[in-house]
């Protein structure tokens, strides 16, 4: 079957028919259906109906058919609960989405009432889980459990199969924080816009996203304010006595423009700045450490110091909820907190017996 390039993905095929003449069929698409007029009769190239009939044949293909998994995709975009994601969010859940389509799109919704469609989609993830690993296989899991948590919060079904689904990927971070040695050796091989960017995030316990994206115009001298694109939240973060400084040093006469730069001045890209930290990272010898733990090594900093849940949670943007689950997780500052417990303990008791 040739492809012709009357219209984009326009698929043809030729026929010698009885009389020795050969006819030329077109499809809407390698594989679909071939493209006729009202009565039935296939549509010559020259034919004004032939673009009509592509048209109609790619509006069918994107349309949900009705009583699939397609109508409960496509309702779960059109939600809020998608709609509200941050646009790189969005970006992951779309790639899960197509998958999800893929392989589950025309599926009729009867099946989600079957107990054996929960074993089909654990079969799948088991599926993804030796292609692409156990963490992509979570991934793709999760984001058909929500579409269907959606489908069933709105009505749409009775059960959601994937509920308590498990997990395949688990790795324990409880005890990985950012340790003062740990800070030291990446301080000795990062350029010096890595090191002002470590500072900042030590000082802040900000998300990696939002402090590429902070402006100078969100410090005012003394703290730095923060719409949190994850959640919304907006914090102002003090500026501490060592970031106060760093950021006074750097700050220009027209407060303008990101904080962050690269050692050519210019604002860092999401990929550039992940590669230059991982550059740096494993020049300093650093594995199994990442950015995203300076965020719980903040809140852990910050519990050392001695401040209250509440107090964190109002620089960091955490719920106290998510506060003490940090604190409980990880372990690495749990030793330190134990002997300034015990210190209190001595100066309130210790001339007791």
């Amino acid at each position: 079957m040739k492809r012709a390039k009357l219209l984009p993905g326009l698929a043809t095929a030729s026929k010698t028919l009885a009389d020795g003449s050969r006819r030329q069929y077109f499809y809407a698409w390698r594989g679909g259906p071939m493209l006729k007029g009202d009565d039935g009769t296939p549509l010559a190239r020259a034919d004004p109906k032939l673009h009509v009939a592509y048209a109609a044949a790619h509006a069918e293909r994107t349309r949900p058919a009705a009583g699939t998994m397609f109508t409960l995709i496509a309702a779960y975009k059109a939600s809020t609960d998608y709609t509200r994601l941050a646009a790189r969010t969005k970006i992951d859940y779309l790639r899960f989405l197509g998958m999800i389509e893929q392989e589950y799109g025309t599926m009729p919704l009867h099946l989600l009432l079957d107990p054996e469609t929960r074993g089909m989609f654990k079969d799948w993830r088991d599926g993804i889980a030796g292609a692409s690993g156990n963490r992509q296989a979570d991934y793709a899991w999760g984001t058909l459990a929500r579409v269907l948590s959606v489908a069933k919060d709105r009505g749409k079904i009775a059960t959601n199969v994937c509920e308590r689904g498990g997990r395949l990927y688990s790795v324990d971070r409880a005890e990985i924080i950012w340790q003062p040695d740990h800070i030291t050796a990446f301080g000795t091989k990062a350029s010096e816009p890595l090191r002002f960017a470590l500072l900042l995030a030590l000082w802040t316990g900000q998300r990696q996203g939002d402090l590429i994206r902070l402006k100078w115009s969100q410090y005012d001298g003394s703290h730095i304010r923060i719409k949190q694109g994850k959640t919304g939240a907006i914090v102002a973060v003090p500026a501490g006595a060592p970031l106060k400084a760093a950021l006074d040093a750097r700050r220009p006469d027209k407060p303008e423009g990101s904080i962050l730069r690269n050692t050519r001045g210019r604002p860092w890209t999401q990929s550039g700045f992940r590669a230059s930290w991982h550059t740096a990272a494993a020049a300093a010898g650093l594995s199994g450490i990442r950015f995203h733990d300076l965020r719980g090594t903040a809140v852990t900093r910050l519990s050392l110091a001695g401040c209250s849940n509440q107090e964190i949670a109002s620089i960091t943007g955490h719920s106290e909820k998510d506060v003490d689950w940090f604190l409980k997780a990880y372990r690495g500052g749990r030793i330190e907190l134990a002997e300034q417990a015990m210190m209190k303990l001595e100066a309130r008791y210790q001339d007791e017996i």
